[in-house]
C-alpha cells in the first residue's frame, strides 16, 4: 500500500503541480485548498505526511502547523513546510510551529523526494511502535514533558571553533559532547547518544560514509541524524537524505533555526523512545507473572510451541509439574503475604537449579511447570527430584522465621503426535499420583502413546 500524502495550498495550479509530482512517485494524493480542511482531513483520515503551504489565506500554514502539532491525534504526522519565502526568519517561525522540513519555491523535484522518503521512514517505524502500544495518540502532558527534556547530543567534525559554536548554542538545553574522530564517534554513538549532528564538508573525513555506517549498524540505525551542508551542496544533502540522514541545516549555521531543528528531531526520538518501553512494559505484563517475575501460561503455551514442532522430526522433551504441598494451609494459617513469599523463593530455586535452556513458568496457583528440551522421562525426573530434595532439604526463612515447605512433581515424556495438552494432562495425573502417595515425591506417567 502506497504512502498517503496530503497536500495543502491555496492555489490550484500549485496542487496540480505537486500532485504530478507525487503521484509520478506512487504516492497516494489528498488535496486541501485550506488550513480548516487540511485539520479536518488530518484527523479523520489515514495521513503519513503533509505538504504544507505557508502563505494561505485564513489559517496560514505556520497556525495550522502549530495545531497539528499541539494535538495528540496528528502530532506525530510529519508536516513539510512550502513556500517561497527564503528568510530564516520564516523558516525559524515554521520550525518552531513544529514542521519538520522546509522546501523553498521553486520546488527541486529530487530534493523533495529525498526529503519526503526520508520523513515517510521516520513516519513508518513510529507507526509500527504505535502498533504495539495501548494508547494511540500521545497525550499532551506526554508532548510537553518530550519537548522540556534534554538530549545526549554527539557533534562530529573535524572542525575545532564550528563544533564549539554548535556546542555554544544547544549547550544550555541540551548534554553536547564532540568528536573529531569517525571511528571514535561510531563507537560513542552506541553509548546513551540522542542525537548526532555529522559534519558533510569535513576534510579529515567522508560524512556520508560515517552516515552510512551508522544506519548498517543495529545499535545506531534508528539514531537521529542531523547534517550540516554548505548552502551550495545540493547533490550532497539529495544523497545524503537518501543514506538515511533526518534533517540538514545549512551553514553559515543559524542559532535559532539550528535549536528548532534539533529540537524537534529530539522529541520525535524521545516519542519513539517512550513508545518502545511501552511495548516492552506491555509485553512483560503479556507474558510474565508478575509476582515471581517468571513466564505466565501464556509464555509457557508460546514457548512450547517450537519444542512440541521437533518431536515430529525425532526431537524429544519433557514436562515437569511442579505443585506447593499443603500451599492452601500456608495462606489460611499464616496469611497470603507469606504465601506470596513462599511461591517467590520457590520459583528462585526453580530457576536457579534448572538449565538455561529449560523453560520455567508459573502455570497458576501453585503450580509452576517446566518444559526441558532433550531430556527423557527418566532424565527430567532425576533433575525434578534432585530440586524436590533441595527444597524440602532447606528451610524458607521469612521474618527470622524458618518455614519447612516441600513439593510433589509430575514427568511427562513428549511422544510424537500429541498435543501440549495432553502431554501436561499425563504429567499432572503423575502429580496427582504422587500426591495422593504421600507427597514430597515425584512420580512419572507411566502412560505411552501409540506413534
Amino acid at each position: 500500500m502506497s504512502s498517503r500524502i496530503l497536500i495543502v495550498d491555496d492555489l490550484v495550479p500549485n496542487l496540480n503541480l505537486l500532485e504530478v509530482k507525487l503521484a509520478a512517485e506512487y504516492y497516494d494524493v489528498v488535496r486541501a485548498t485550506n488550513g480548516l480542511d487540511a485539520l479536518k482531513i488530518a484527523r479523520s483520515e489515514n495521513v503519513d505526511l503533509i505538504l504544507l503551504d505557508a502563505i494561505m489565506p485564513g489559517l496560514n500554514g505556520f497556525e495550522t502547523c502549530a495545531q497539528l502539532k499541539t494535538d495528540p491525534a496528528t502530532w506525530h504526522i510529519p508536516v513539510v513546510m512550502v513556500t517561497a519565502l527564503e528568510e530564516t526568519r520564516n523558516r525559524i517561525r515554521g520550525l518552531e510551529a513544529g514542521a519538520d522540513d522546509f522546501v523553498t519555491k521553486p520546488i527541486d523535484e529530487f530534493n523533495l523526494m529525498a526529503r519526503v522518503r526520508s520523513l515517510l521512514r521516520l513516519k513508518m517505524v513510529t507507526d509500527q511502535l504505535m502498533s504495539h502500544t495501548t494508547d494511540s495518540a500521545p497525550s499532551r502532558d506526554l508532548i510537553d514533558h518530550l519537548s522540556r527534556k534534554r538530549g545526549n547530543v554527539l557533534i562530529v567534525d573535524d572542525q575545532q571553533n564550528s563544533a564549539a559554536r554548535i556546542e555554544n548554542v544547544l549547550g544550555d538545553s541540551h548534554n553536547i559532547t564532540a568528536q573529531n574522530d569517525p571511528k571514535e564517534a561510531i563507537i560513542a554513538a552506541t553509548r546513551n547518544v540522542d542525537l548526532l549532528i555529522v559534519s558533510l564538508t569535513s576534510e579529515a573525513f567522508d560524512g556520508l560514509r560515517l552516515c552510512a555506517r551508522l544506519r548498517s549498524d543495529p545499535r545506531t540505525q534508528d539514531l537521529p541524524i542531523l547534517a550540516i551542508t554548505e548552502m551550495a551542496d545540493e547533490d550532497i544533502m539529495v544523497r545524503a537524505y537518501d543514506t538515511g540522514i533526518n534533517d540538514t541545516v545549512m551553514r553559515p549555521i543559524e542559532a535559532g533555526e539550528l535549536q528548532a531543528r534539533v529540537n524537534t528531531q529530539l522529541k520525535r526520538k524521545f516519542y519513539a523512545d517512550s513508545l518502545r518501553d511501552d511495548f516492552h512494559e506491555n509485553l512483560e505484563m503479556v507474558i510474565s507473572d508478575p509476582l515471581t517475575g517468571l513466564g505466565n501460561r501464556r509464555f509457557f503455551d508460546r514457548s512450547v510451541g517450537p519444542l512440541l514442532e521437533g518431536v515430529t522430526y525425532g526431537r524429544t522433551f519433557s514436562l515437569v509439574v511442579f505443585d506447593v504441598d499443603h500451599f492452601k494451609r500456608v495462606n489460611d494459617i499464616l496469611g497470603h503475604d507469606v504465601g506470596d513469599d513462599v511461591l517467590k523463593e520457590i520459583a528462585a530455586r526453580l530457576v536457579t537449579n534448572m538449565r538455561a535452556i529449560d523453560i520455567v513458568s508459573r502455570y497458576g496457583g501453585e503450580e509452576f511447570l517446566i518444559a526441558m528440551p532433550g531430556a527423557t522421562a527418566d532424565e527430567a525426573t532425576a533433575a525434578a527430584d534432585r530440586i524436590r530434595g533441595l527444597i524440602s532439604g532447606t528451610p524458607i526463612f521469612i521474618d527470622g522465621a524458618a518455614l519447612k515447605v516441600s513439593v510433589s512433581a509430575g514427568i511427562a515424556e513428549a511422544q510424537k503426535g500429541e498435543k501440549v495438552r495432553e502431554i501436561f494432562k499425563r504429567a499432572d495425573d503423575a502429580l496427582y499420583a504422587a500426591k495422593k502417595a504421600g507427597r514430597d515425591q515425584v512420580m512419572q506417567s507411566q502412560v505411552k502413546v501409540a506413534a
